[in-house]
């Protein structure tokens, strides 16, 4: 199946192994497992899912925010793991949202409601210390969103999250240096607190372009090696003050340009 939507051309293709990959333009975005929701086939969606089963018991039902959607893969899977729990998707792509419930179709009763609307417009409309979890997990053409990475918006994901919320952002980088991590890490710090990364070890070394996941809230967050180690492949953690550094926060006015990961390293 396949349908152009805002985002460009969707297509929604069957795997081997049952699941289903959400493309556009042929860059993979999700992978369901309709069968299973709590199988989460791409690696950087099973850190997350690791995030999640590491702040909050099975089946205790949670409240998240979700900036950015695609196939619903980690509110389909939350919405399993943790019934009732109650998750605000804002997802731009109203035709891509579409497709994606006639082609992946969501079970009655999930609690998950999406919102036809950005990141940065819809966090606005989001009530004050609402949120156990914010989630970023949003891409442009292979890119995070320079507007979704900034002091101001990381300001609105601390005005919704609860004194002990957690934020959980998918960045890529790959440059030496790590500089995008590096900036945003710092953007995070001061804006919601302290907290960790999590990647292969080669990019953290800046050897090698991929995701990496920042974990930050103003308590302690969990400690994820353990989940690091039986992981395939493994992933470390990295303080963010010791990724952050000395590095500038960022902010709307300086229009930074976010990386843009090469089509070889995600497409399939």
């Amino acid at each position: 199946m396949e349908r152009r939507t805002a985002s460009g051309l969707a297509s929604v293709e069957a795997q081997p192994d049952g699941t289903f990959v959400l493309r556009i333009d042929g860059s993979p975005q999700s992978q369901v497992d309709l069968a299973d929701p709590t199988h989460l086939p791409f690696e950087y969606m099973r850190r997350i899912g690791d995030v999640v089963d590491a702040i909050a018991p099975r089946r205790q039902p949670v409240a998240i925010l979700h900036v950015g959607g695609a196939a619903l893969s980690i509110p389909r899977y939350v919405a399993v793991t943790r019934p009732r729990s109650r998750q605000i998707v804002l997802e731009p792509d109203e035709d891509l949202t579409e497709f994606v419930r006639e082609a992946l179709p969501l079970p009655k009763r999930t609690g998950i409601k999406v919102r036809p609307v950005t990141g940065r417009a819809g966090i606005g409309e989001v009530y004050d210390d609402s949120m156990d979890v914010v989630i970023l997990d949003a891409f442009e053409h292979e890119a995070v969103p320079a507007n979704l990475v900034t002091a101001e918006f990381f300001a609105e994901c601390a005005r919704v999250l609860r004194p002990t919320g957690v934020l959980v952002a998918n960045l890529i980088d790959g440059k030496a240096g790590l500089p995008f991590i590096r900036r945003t890490a710092a953007t995070v710090r001061a804006g919601i607190g302290g907290g960790v990364v999590l990647a292969e070890r080669k990019i953290l070394r800046g050897k090698g372009f991929g995701n990496v996941i920042m974990v930050a809230s103003p308590q302690p967050v969990p400690d994820l090696t353990d989940a690091g180690r039986r992981a395939q492949p493994p992933y470390d953690m990295m303080p963010l003050d010791e990724l952050a550094g000395k590095a500038a926060p960022l902010t709307d006015a300086e229009g930074y340009v976010t990386p843009q990961a090469p089509p070889s390293v995600f497409r399939s």
